[in-house]
């Protein structure tokens, strides 16, 4: 006599609503993926001048050019990554098939914009690493900076301090001392340092004082020494005019990278979105894409 076969009758349901329709194995993958190509296009690009460090360091290329063209690769570095980065993701996501198949596009695309933040913020946080260490950097090179401006001049912090050029005023002698050339020095950085409190112009009486004291401590005669003090507030001059002109230059380019930034970042959001129901029918069509990947 033959039994009869129990057949075991498994809900799947119940599994499959109480399954979460995030797939994050899928999203991780995607975010490793996307910043693991933006690493790589990035030192490529570097490597051959496109980055946003120094626009003159192609000799011979105007640096506009070259501007642009680091521009347009950041964009492509940027959307690409992220876009292979979702196209993976909804490649990858395991789809419940309790959705219609618009609402599994939009599933497949809320990974790819899972991708896409998770990508943002993991390269925001890299880059404000970035940013720190050259912040840190910056300031090493300040105080060595103001080191060596201490040993130039003897009293460095009285150069910052108004009141001491007001002190060298009063104790002025009508003719300068010669030999003490490390008070000299020290006076007439006090002197120039008041003229860049102000319009970075020396008044007369401090020309010909600081004339005076070249010519006791150097030997020239008055002509010379007051045409070496004009050739040294031209010098400072010009100095001044390249530190406005590097400053606008900078605040120019901060201002254009935060727009580049922000119009890239929403371009690759849309990109990643797009990439990522891609992936998914991709998926559901068993697409192996083979006019891409021919087997020989």
């Amino acid at each position: 006599m033959v039994q009869p076969t129990e057949v075991a009758v498994v809900d799947a349901s119940a599994a499959r609503d109480s399954a979460s329709y995030v797939d994050w194995s899928a999203i991780i993958a995607g975010i490793i993926f996307a910043c693991a190509i933006s690493l790589l296009f990035i030192a490529f690009g570097s490597a051959v001048g496109l980055n946003f460090v120094d626009f003159n360091a192609r000799e011979g290329a105007p640096g506009v050019l070259v501007g642009i063209a680091a521009a347009s690769w950041f964009l492509w570095v940027q959307v690409s990554s992220l876009m292979a980065g979702g196209y993976l993701a909804g490649r990858l996501r395991r789809r419940h098939f309790d959705a219609t198949e618009d609402e599994s596009d939009v599933r497949d695309g809320a990974h790819g914009l899972i991708v896409w933040a998770g990508a943002t913020v993991l390269g925001a946080i890299i880059a404000v690493g970035g940013v720190g260490a050259a912040a840190n950097m910056a300031g090493s090179a300040l105080a060595t900076a103001t080191t060596a401006t201490s040993n130039v001049a003897e009293g460095a912090a009285d150069a910052i301090d108004p009141n001491a050029y007001f002190t060298d005023q009063l104790f002025r002698s009508a003719q300068p001392a010669a030999g003490d050339t490390e008070a000299a020095r020290g006076e007439a950085a006090r002197i120039f340092a008041q003229a860049a409190l102000g319009d970075g112009t020396v008044p007369e009486a401090d020309r010909t004082y600081l004339a005076q004291v070249v010519a006791a401590n150097t030997g020239l005669t008055p002509e010379e020494s007051a045409a070496r003090v004009d050739q040294v507030i031209v010098g400072i001059d010009g100095a001044k005019q390249q530190a406005v002109e590097a400053a606008r230059i900078a605040r120019n380019t901060a201002i254009i990278a935060a727009f580049l930034i922000a119009a890239t970042t929403l371009v690759s959001a849309i990109g990643a979105y797009w990439a990522a129901q891609k992936g998914g029918n991709h998926r559901d069509d068993n697409t192996v894409l083979a006019d891409v990947f021919r087997r020989f």
